[in-house]
C-alpha cells in the first residue's frame, strides 16, 4: 500500500455544495419541441412533448420535458468546469491516468415550459483501494439541477477512477 492519492486541494472541496452559475432561460415549448424532433427523429416523437390538448389528458397536465432534456444547450461566455478542476489530476499531482467508472442518473420533477433550471455541484465522496493498477481513488461527481420552485429535477453521479 502506497501514500494517499488525495491532495488538500482536492478535499477542501470534499462534500461542500458550489453554484454551478447562471441559471438556464426559461425553458420554451419551442426548445422541447426541437430537442424531441432531433432525438427522436426519424420516428415522431411522443405526443406529450409537444401536443398541448393531449399532454392536459395525462397525469402531468401538460407538456413536460423529457429526462435528457438540455436546458442549457446554447453557447455561454464562461462555462464553470465544476468538480472536473478539482477532480482531475494537476501536473505533478498523483494517480494522473484517469478512468470513468460510469454514471448515475435520478429523475425528480420534469421540466415544463416556463422553468429556470440552475445547478450545483459537488465531489459526494472520494474513496482509495489497492488494485492491480496500484493505488486507485474513486471520486463521485454530483451534480444536481432544480427548478425556480426549489424542486429537484434530475441528480447526476460520475464515478471517476485515478490511479
Amino acid at each position: 500500500m502506497t501514500g494517499s492519492l488525495l491532495t488538500t486541494r482536492l478535499t477542501d472541496v470534499l462534500g461542500t455544495w458550489h453554484d454551478q452559475g447562471a441559471p438556464s432561460f426559461p425553458i420554451e415549448r419551442s426548445d422541447i419541441r426541437r430537442w424531441v424532433i432531433a432525438t427522436y427523429w426519424p420516428e415522431s416523437p411522443p405526443r406529450l412533448y409537444w401536443d398541448e390538448e393531449y399532454a392536459r389528458t395525462t397525469k402531468w397536465g401538460g407538456i413536460i420535458a423529457p429526462d435528457d432534456f438540455n436546458p442549457f444547450a446554447w453557447p455561454i461566455e464562461k462555462l464553470d468546469a465544476g468538480p472536473a478542476r478539482y477532480a482531475l489530476p494537476q501536473p505533478g499531482e498523483p494517480a494522473q491516468h484517469v478512468l470513468n467508472g460510469g454514471v448515475e442518473f435520478t429523475f425528480g420533477q420534469p421540466m415544463r415550459p416556463g422553468d429556470v433550471i440552475s445547478g450545483r455541484w459537488r465531489i459526494k465522496d472520494a474513496t482509495e483501494r489497492d488494485g492491480k493498477l496500484g493505488r486507485m481513488l474513486y471520486l463521485r461527481l454530483e451534480r444536481e439541477l432544480g427548478n425556480q420552485h426549489g424542486q429537484v429535477v434530475r441528480t447526476r453521479v460520475d464515478t471517476l477512477i485515478r490511479y
